[in-house]
Order: C-alpha cells, then structure tokens, then sequence
C-alpha cells in the first residue's frame, strides 16, 4: 500500500467550481455594499457640514455659509453638490454667499463623485440667532434609483434629519439609471 501525499485533479477542480461559485455570488453583492458606504460617506459629510456652519455661527457670533466648491476657494453657482462643498465665515454676509479673501474657510468636503447630490437650495447660511431661512433638502442619488437614494433634510432652525422618504412619506425624487 502507498501513502498518498496529494490531492487528485477531480478534488481540485471540485473546490476551484466550489469557490468561483461562491465569488460569482459575493462580488455583486459587495458592490452594492461599496456603493451604499460611500452614500453613507458622503451624507455624514454633509450633516457634519451642517452641524460645524451652525455651531460655528453661535460661537463666532457671525454667518457661516455652506456652498458649493470642488477646491474650498470658490463657489459655484450652478450645477449639483457632487464635486464638494466648503464651510466659511461669510463676514460680508452676502448672498449668494462667496468666499472672498480673509474670510476664514471652517472645512472643505471632496463631495461624491459616485452619485449625484442636489438640493434646492444654492447655499446655506446659518446665523447666531435667527436662523429662519435655513430650510432645504439635500438629495443623494446614484444609479441604483430612489430605495437606494438618501436626503439630509435641514428645518428652519437650523437642525439636520438624514430620511429615506420626502415628507409625505412616498420614495425620494430621484432619477433612476
């Protein structure tokens, strides 16, 4: 009798089926799950955007202002969120607001480049006191349609709510594909 030392091709091949099975089952399922992250990512970034303009008016006594900017020098006045927002002491208080040199940049965001961010709003501007132009809603969409989609919604007073649904509890106005 001869000891056997190996393994025979019909195991080997029997356990390459076995895992290239089991990888055709896990990788879209990872994307999906990759997808999902970096929604999170980008949705957290814009509530803590929010949550530093807001905290940040109060303590400086002044308007801070977020806008869109894909460098953290300027805002844009045209086109979605999804190349970056910035947060800055908005001194002159101008609106839209610009970020004009000396005015102090608070945080710049890289924005989600996976998906499309819109809101209706152009900026917000969040003041020491009365915050009551603040309102506004923030879409995060990408290419799986509105179950996937996610909105940062901001009430007058200045708070962040992160939905799943509009207002009226029906799925977000997101365009699929």
């Amino acid at each position: 009798m001869r000891n056997s030392r190996g393994i025979t091709l019909i195991e080997l091949l029997c356990t390459l089926l076995a895992v290239a099975v089991l990888i055709s089952i896990a990788v879209p399922s990872l994307g999906g799950l990759t997808r999902s992250a970096q929604r999170t990512a980008a949705v957290n970034d814009f509530f803590h955007a929010v949550y530093v303009a807001r905290s940040e008016a109060i303590k400086r006594g002044a308007v801070v202002s977020i806008c869109k900017s894909p460098d953290g020098a300027r805002c844009l006045n045209h086109g979605d969120w999804s190349e970056g927002w910035m947060v800055f002491v908005n001194s002159d208080r101008d609106e839209p607001p610009e970020r004009d040199e000396g005015e102090t940049l608070l945080a710049h965001y890289a924005g989600w480049p996976a998906g499309r961010i819109t809101s209706n709003r152009l900026a917000y501007s969040f003041r020491a006191q009365t915050q009551g132009t603040v309102n506004g809603t923030v879409l995060f969409c990408d290419a799986r349609g509105p179950e996937h989609s996610r909105a940062v919604i901001i009430s007058h007073t200045g708070r962040p709510r992160v939905s799943r649904t509009d207002s009226s509890g029906r799925a977000l106005p997101c365009a699929e594909g």
